[in-house]
């Protein structure tokens, strides 16, 4: 690759500058937010890939994709240009972009009234680009000690700085939580926090394979830097500013399109696991579950369904349906469905070779097809899949995602079985050059590998619409990059069971909660490996319980089956930790609903809220669900104590079991058994809870308890409860406001509603901790 140097400027635009790079490169500057650039190259004046995925400011995206040279959805605020023969400078009133020769780009932010940089290519050489290729390379100048974080689902610390980091989706069945790298995610987004200049975030809206080394390499050439190479595509970068991490965190989710709304069934329990649906009785195993969750007084929203359903023989064919193994489909279904158990199908997008249904999608041109130089027939591409080899559908081909929501429907949907779990999507290619359709335009593979995972689950999700359009759906995607968080739900894969896993897995998705993915969660007791032993499991139930996704999900190397009953000595404390998940479900509603309407991250770094506290930016066990509930669950086997950090917070922490208040800004060390779950909130919130229900349906409550937790002090504090019906894409929707006011002597409660709806319940109980020794002014049970 050559470096960069030398630069003419080409032209002033409306938005920014456009410059002349080594005298054939085209590099556009585009003020797009008061805070938000965007910088682009064009190598030899033209695109490699003339289209984004992943952008959607407005929450929508084409079929076709995105231009690249498309700038609606934002504002673009007209920037401030001077220009000189040396230095350019493109300003806002807060964010500045200083080019200089050669060249190397200087980022400042205005902060206490003065331009201080925040970041800087290195001086040394900042782009390069490949000459017989469109390798391209971006390096920062890097400085010890500052935070980064982001790139998705990447295992180890949550703190990204010093290591090095590769995306290629595959299927990385049976990880290490701690080491393991790459995984099934590609999301080039990372956020720094500076010591001075507040916090700065870049996101590489490119999707070939790339690789992120963030302080493991040196080079006594270069002072420090940080490095970003990809093997193909463009250089087409975001950069953003802001005083805080949060900040960054939601202007990643609304540049790529948003979260869904998912039906609030989806955030109840879910069954899963492999040995069902492999047994040569699936029907009947399946069935057997819902006998066995009424025994064990388990409550259950849905199951997911694997694969083992399309079996023929050993192999897995998606689409058929092995009768001997499920000889009535639809009458399961309608058992599920009569005790309120959604059914959701894993679904795979490759078709083996010897598919009943090959021929019928070879001949149609379904399929991606092999390069030229890889097959002189240019047939469908074959890659390795499941046991055998096979061709992947091509989502870029409009015939294949009609065929697609034709099977998903006829197989699926209209037996009863209303949600889709898109699997085993990370589209192992490795002909680098395999011909997508491109909507009429052929694309390499290897530029748009993680684009497929979207468009098959966008495919599957407007099926699911077509056939149910008043009702929201739900669907779970495990490959992908940003912008799948616009269709489904997402977890950290096929990982392992072991004790580390659990400690590893939560930061995981906390990193990829500070990159735009907030529905998440993880295989709950251990996908492959050993069967989880009692008290591990115990601990990962009660970690799990306060992810968005809670699944129970196995595939274990003794055939055992991870299920609540699975240990009969521990079953009370797994039916417990179930139990306070489903009486927390208004707050997980509303906090969801905030995710999808307000942008706010369900799993929260202590750092996101209490950045003030040097603390929160230490590596740590506990995490926020929401804005008031902090988790610190036990992660290790066989203590008896628990040690737990309370941010600094004026209003301090309540435990939420023992009702006792706790000044923050201190380390607690509790006694702890294997019934415990530690759990805190912050002082001056409300959190509501349903009594009663076994199932995620608002109806299925039978009472509703507002926990007040006051501030020590004197003052007001708010809190929310969001309701709707659930399950409706216009269902009247109603959020009450909780307004908590104190004294030294007494509290109370004043409540407002909006929206055209009424609360599920119309009355509340109120709850102060057993530790509150004021008065409560207001009445123990009210009106809402």
């Amino acid at each position: 690759m050559k470096c960069l140097k030398s630069w003419s400027l080409e032209a002033e635009t409306p938005t920014g500058v456009t410059l002349r790079v080594e005298g054939r490169h085209l590099l556009h500057i585009h003020v797009l937010e008061p805070t938000l650039f965007r910088v682009s190259l064009q190598k030899d004046a033209a695109w490699r890939l003339n289209r984004t995925w992943t952008i959607a400011p407005e929450g929508k995206a084409p079929w076709h994709g995105r231009s690249r040279d498309d700038l609606t959805g934002f504002s673009c605020p007209p920037p401030e240009v001077t220009t000189s023969e040396s230095e350019i400078t493109v300003a806002t009133d807060t964010l500045r972009l200083r080019l200089l020769s050669p060249l190397q780009m200087i980022w400042e932010a205005k902060v206490g009234g003065t331009w201080q940089c925040f970041a800087k290519d290195r001086a040394t050489g900042g782009i390069h680009l490949g000459l017989r290729d469109h390798a391209h390379a971006h390096f920062l100048a890097r400085t010890a000690g500052e935070p980064v974080f982001g790139l998705g689902e990447k295992t180890g610390p949550l703190n990204r700085a010093g290591k090095r980091y590769e995306m290629r989706n595959i299927d990385a069945m049976g990880y290490d939580a701690e080491s393991t790298d790459p995984l099934y995610k590609h999301v080039p987004f990372t956020i720094t926090r500076t010591s001075t200049a507040g916090c700065w975030s870049i996101f590489y809206d490119n999707l070939a394979g790339c690789w992120f080394d963030l302080g493991n390499e040196l080079d006594n050439y270069h002072a420090p830097y940080r490095a970003y190479r990809a093997e193909d595509g463009d250089l087409d970068f975001y950069m953003s500013w802001a005083p805080q991490v949060l900040d960054l965190v939601k202007r990643q989710e609304q540049l790529t399109g948003g979260t869904a709304f998912p039906p609030r069934w989806s955030l109840g329990y879910s069954g899963s696991t492999m040995s069902y649906t492999d047994a040569p009785d699936a029907q009947a195993q399946l069935e057997g579950f819902l006998t066995k969750i009424a025994e064990h007084r388990i409550p259950c929203d849905s199951f997911q369904m694997s694969s083992g359903y399309t079996s023929i023989g050993r192999k897995r064919y998606v689409f058929n349906w092995n009768d001997d193994k499920m000889p009535d489909p639809e009458g399961m279904a309608s058992k599920f469905a009569e005790l309120g158990v959604h059914l959701i199908a894993n679904i795979k997008p490759c078709l083996l070779q010897d598919h009943p249904r090959y021929a019928e999608a070879a001949d149609a041109g379904l399929f991606i097809h092999a390069s030229p130089e890889a097959d002189a027939d240019a047939g469908p591409e074959m890659s390795m899949f499941w046991d055998d080899e096979g061709s992947h559908l091509d989502f870029t081909n409009p015939a294949t995602i009609d065929w697609w929501k034709s099977n998903v429907t006829s197989a699926l949907l209209t037996r009863g079985i209303g949600s889709t779990w898109n699997d085993n999507n990370e589209y192992e290619i490795w002909d680098r050059h395999a011909q997508c359709a491109g909507f009429g335009e052929s694309i390499d593979i290897a530029l748009m590998r993680p684009v497929m995972p979207i468009l098959m689950t966008r495919a599957s999700m407007e099926a699911q619409q077509a056939h149910a359009p008043r009702k929201r759906p739900y669907l779970i995607s495990r490959s992908g990059a940003p912008g799948l968080q616009r269709y489904a739900q997402t977890w950290s894969g096929d990982n392992r069971t072991d004790w580390k896993t659990l400690r590893w897995n939560q930061r995981t998705g906390l990193g990829m909660s500070l990159s735009g993915f907030f529905n998440i969660g993880h295989d709950v007791g251990g996908f492959s490996g050993p069967r989880p032993e009692p008290e591990l499991f115990v601990r990962w139930v009660q970690n799990g319980i306060f992810h968005p996704r809670f699944t129970i999900h196995s595939w274990n190397e003794d055939a055992t089956v991870n299920e609540p009953w699975m240990y009969p000595e521990v079953t009370d404390q797994i039916r417990a930790a179930i139990r306070l998940r489903y009486r927390l479900m208004p707050y997980l509603y509303t906090c969801m609903w905030q995710a999808a309407e307000h942008s706010e991250p369900m799993l929260r770094p202590l750092f996101l809220d209490f950045g003030d506290d040097p603390q929160t930016w230490e590596e740590g066990d506990s995490f926020l669900l929401g804005r008031d509930l902090l988790v610190a669950t036990v992660l290790d086997k066989g203590r008896d104590t628990h040690a737990v950090y309370l941010p600094r917070h004026a209003n301090g922490w309540w435990d939420f079991h023992a009702g006792t208040w706790h000044a923050g800004g201190q380390w607690l060390e509790l006694p702890v058994t294997l019934d415990s779950i530690p759990l805190f909130v912050r002082g001056g919130a409300v959190i509501p809870m349903g009594e009663g229900a076994d199932r995620a349906a608002p109806e299925a409550e039978t009472g509703r308890v507002l926990a007040i937790f006051p501030a020590p002090g004197e003052g007001c504090h708010g809190s929310l409860m969001y309701e709707d019906d659930g399950v409706s894409c216009d269902s009247d929707w109603c959020l009450t406001h909780f307004e908590v006011s104190c004294d030294t002597d007494s509290i109370s409660l004043r409540t407002r509603r909006e929206g055209p709806g009424r609360p599920v319940l119309p009355e509340a109980d109120l709850l102060l901790p057993s530790g509150e020794s004021r008065t409560l002014k207001t009445a123990r049970r009210i009106p809402l």
